[in-house]
């Protein structure tokens, strides 16, 4: 555990010497790297292909947004027609040439 490690030097330097500005932002960069670690780690992101995994994800999430919104675009369009051709419709039975139509 060499990041543990340096973090526990770290803080046996701050207690020693006094926390001097340089020691405490080395403690709080070795601590933010070490907790980052264990989410990581606890997420199963730890490994070498979980860079690839979370592209691989971004492609998946994009595709579904991506689909999701063609699904909507799709029947926006469809209930667009509809009220066009009921208006159309409508125009054809108020101008009384439902007859000709026949």
């Amino acid at each position: 555990m060499m990041r543990e490690e340096m973090l526990a030097r770290l803080i046996v330097q701050a207690e020693a010497e006094g926390s001097d500005l340089v020691t405490l932002r080395a403690v709080v960069e070795e601590a933010c790297d070490l907790g980052a670690a264990r989410v990581l780690e606890r997420m199963g992101l730890a490994d070498e292909t979980a860079h690839a995994d979370l592209i691989e994800l971004r492609q998946l999430l994009q595709a579904w947004r991506d689909a999701k919104t063609s699904a909507w675009q799709a029947v926006v369009d469809w209930a667009v027609r509809a009220v066009l051709a009921l208006l159309l419709v409508g125009i054809v039975v108020r101008l009384g040439l439902w007859d000709m139509i026949r």
